[in-house]
């Protein structure tokens, strides 16, 4: 096909590129392909969680939740379990969800909460979403097994939320790190929509937001090479209807490894 023929053939797809953002076009695509199995995932995910809050003597409570989902790292994982339960703000739990691997031996801390799923389900947003409907608590803040916080994240990011007039959820600067300890850079990005649908500098590792019903990880299967990332999903969705800030302070050493989904896309 001469290049004459496919620009105009392309045309359409530029011009909705413009109007709406390719990721968000993206996203469109995967909702409509990926759906089917989301359904089976959710009947998965209430199942998991009406079995395993029945299992706790209580809900775990706090003023803010903050949720661990792991899978088979178990050395990186107790390294993310202490960075957490090492906050400057003690009036939170934390909820670490496997992916059913089996838990590792973890900290005894009357603050945190392991479970396991029975069966492995592949799906970061399911089984965060198993973490997040555990808990009962004002925030929720998220931390992935591979990656830190560094000790005042969320005294941070709650006195931005707990402020007069404060927003519905902030994000914190990424110091991104590779794999043998040096730093790569720090990634700071004010947020701006419609910037958002067109980059995807949104990270859930970052990201401390009130509670409510829309506060939900998408159920599709997202492969690696399935774009965009459930992290930029929540957010972008979230911030529909809510306000979200931007706290331009590095609080998350984020690792950079061949084995993460970061990509700058």
């Amino acid at each position: 096909m001469s290049a004459v023929v496919r620009r105009p053939a392309r045309a359409p797809w530029t011009l909705l590129k413009a109007l709406f953002g390719w990721l968000v076009l993206f996203e469109a695509r995967n909702k409509i392909l990926l759906a089917p199995g989301a359904v089976r995932l959710r009947r998965i995910e209430n199942a998991e969680t009406r079995r395993l809050a029945a299992g706790l003597p209580s809900p775990p409570s706090a003023l803010v939740a903050t949720v661990i989902a792991t899978h088979r790292r178990p050395e990186a994982l107790r390294a993310a379990v202490r960075s957490a339960l090492h906050q400057t703000v003690r009036d939170q739990v934390v909820i670490v969800v496997d992916d059913g691997a089996g838990l590792p031996e973890l900290p005894d801390d009357p603050r945190l909460f392991a479970v396991s799923l029975a069966h492995n389900t592949g799906v970061a947003g399911v089984v965060r979403n198993v973490g997040i409907r555990l808990g009962r608590s004002r925030y929720v803040a998220f931390l992935d097994d591979d990656n830190l916080w560094e000790p005042d994240h969320l005294e941070r990011t709650l006195a931005v939320l707990e402020s007069p007039g404060g927003p519905d959820a902030v994000y914190t600067a990424l110091r991104r790190v590779l794999p043998d300890g040096s730093e790569k850079d720090v990634l700071s990005v004010p947020y701006d929509r419609r910037r958002a649908a067109r980059e995807s500098f949104l990270d859930t590792n970052a990201f401390v937001a009130r509670r409510d019903r829309s506060l939900r990880f998408s159920r599709l299967r997202r492969t690696p090479d399935v774009m965009p990332r459930e992290d930029w999903e929540l957010i972008h969705r979230y911030a529909r209807g809510h306000r979200v800030l931007h706290v331009p302070h590095p609080t998350v050493r984020y690792l950079v490894n061949p084995a993460s989904f970061y990509t700058r896309w």
